[in-house]
């Protein structure tokens, strides 16, 4: 008797069927075409290796001799050594952004994802090592210093953008960024691949402080792309806040979840306020541009600040 392990592999190898990732990948790197195997089926192997057994990506032939990879995949596990990994993945490796799109917009196709709201933000991943740049190939993202999420200035990193619809949070594009890339700069190039994605439809393009540059804002609405983002703080002057009064805004006919239980008078009261929010470009020829900005104030989140600013002076 022999005795495999299952788990999500039939799943897996759905889903990779479905989004028809091994022709995808022999069609746009061919030449992985053996009497074994193709690059293709080498890559669904390597996924199913990941969504299973998330391990350091070392001896995956025994992890196929464990798991029923053959029944389920109709490869061996002798075919999954680290030469022929290695070889896949660098025939794969100048082609990711375009496998990346491709396998995102059949998704979308496939399994009906809506994309009218996409959501995208990039995050970086710190490492531990030296990492020359001079053992580095400068065609690829390169590790490097920049400035990390987690705060570890002394070590350098690689960042990574993805993007996901609204509807399900569903991944639908990701790329991978140098460490020393400026996150400003990948909006637009993200703006661009999400639109190919979206094809006709119209998608509205939510992220954080890092859109609203005036070269961003000008290439999406140049683009005609519908964005939401707060507006960094450096954007608006303090005497911009101390003009505004309560009585100006407008109530919004709206109860956050928390509170759903609450008298209303114990709820939070959000209050909207609607205005011209003006960028300037670097140069004095540049148009100056318009865009809509809505300004917020959250009961609850005044009560905390003002509780903040008693505990300092205190």
């Amino acid at each position: 008797m022999v005795e495999k392990r299952l788990g999500a592999l039939p799943v897996a190898a759905e889903f990779l069927r479905r989004l028809d990732v091994a022709g995808i990948v022999d069609e746009l790197c061919p030449g992985g075409a053996s009497a074994h195997v193709t690059h293709g089926q080498v890559i669904e192997a390597l996924v199913a290796n990941r969504l299973t057994s998330p391990a350091p990506l070392f001896r995956v032939g025994d992890w196929a001799r464990t798991w029923a990879v053959e029944e389920v995949f109709g490869v061996t596990p002798e075919l999954l050594n680290d030469d022929r990994l290695a070889r896949a993945l660098d025939a794969i490796a100048p082609k990711l952004d375009q496998l990346a799109g491709t396998v995102g917009a059949r998704a979308i196709t496939e399994f009906g994802i809506d994309v009218s709201r996409l959501h995208w933000d990039m995050t970086s991943m710190s490492v531990h090592g030296a990492y020359p740049a001079e053992d580095q190939d400068e065609q690829y993202p390169v590790i490097g210093y920049g400035h990390p999420k987690d705060r570890r200035v002394d070590l350098k990193q690689v960042q990574a953008g993805l993007a996901v619809s609204a509807d399900g949070g569903i991944p639908v594009h990701a790329r991978v960024f140098s460490g020393g890339a400026a996150e400003v700069s990948q909006v637009v190039g993200a703006m661009k691949d999400l639109r190919a994605m979206a094809g006709a439809q119209k998608f509205l393009m939510v992220a954080d402080s890092k859109l609203v540059s005036y070269a961003n804002v000008s290439a999406l609405l140049a683009a005609g792309v519908e964005f939401i983002a707060p507006v960094p703080a450096a954007q608006v002057k303090d005497e911009v806040y101390a003009a505004l009064t309560l009585d100006d805004a407008v109530v919004v006919d709206w109860v956050p979840q928390r509170d759903a239980g609450k008298p209303p008078g114990e709820r939070e009261i959000y209050r909207v306020l609607e205005d011209v929010q003006t960028l300037a470009g670097p140069r004095k020829s540049d148009p100056v541009l318009e865009v809509r900005r809505i300004l917020v104030h959250s009961t609850a989140v005044a009560a905390g600040q003002q509780a903040a600013r008693a505990k300092r002076l205190a």
